[in-house]
């Protein structure tokens, strides 16, 4: 059964998915423009929201983590000494959209690996970060139990990587071609 008030909860207990350590900002995942723009829609000119900050090694190599059988393309889309944009923390390493309440976005403006985590997807199956700072995963145990617990199937976790995937400049699904893609999404 779905908990509505776990990512609260989790947000009033201190260190969340939410939450860098000071210093770790150059890990951050990236914003892509059209999840800029939803946050704009909700924020109102979303001041203070994002910060820039410079395709790092570390950066370069946590993407690369995240999609290893396409590290030549993550080269070409996050080119070493040039900028991406990303949420903007606070001092203290949380990010300057987090309320009291958790996410100060609705659902769906939010970027799309806020509302994935803590799944990914790697190759055909829905997996689970490995994180100390998920209470919802804490509790859960299983994926079956997380997923009821944060309101998620598979398939949306499959669809938001999607398109997080292509908000990214990657395509939809490994191993095929945003041209692939395009030409079926417009046949069918």
């Amino acid at each position: 059964m779905p908990d509505p008030h776990v990512c609260k909860r989790c947000a009033e207990s201190g260190l969340t998915c939410c939450s860098l350590e000071p210093g770790e900002e150059e890990s951050c995942f990236p914003l892509s423009a059209v999840e800029k723009d939803k946050i704009l829609e909700c924020q109102g000119g979303g001041k203070g929201a994002f910060a820039q900050e410079e395709n790092s090694q570390i950066f370069v190599d946590n993407m690369k983590k995240l999609f290893p059988k396409e590290k030549k393309l993550i080269d070409t889309l996050f080119p070493e000494k040039k900028f991406h944009l990303r949420l903007a923390t606070g001092p203290d390493g949380r990010c300057k959209l987090l309320g009291r309440d958790g996410c100060v976005l609705p659902g769906e403006a939010r970027p799309y690996y806020c509302r994935l985590f803590p799944f990914w997807v790697l190759g055909r199956r829905v997996s689970i970060f490995t994180s100390g700072r998920c209470l919802a995963q804490k509790e859960a145990k299983t994926l079956k139990a997380l997923l009821a617990s944060l309101g998620a199937t598979e398939a949306g976790v499959f669809d938001l990587h999607a398109r997080l995937r292509l908000a990214w400049g990657l395509p939809p699904k490994e191993g095929t071609s945003l041209v692939k893609h395009a030409f079926r999404r417009k046949a069918g």
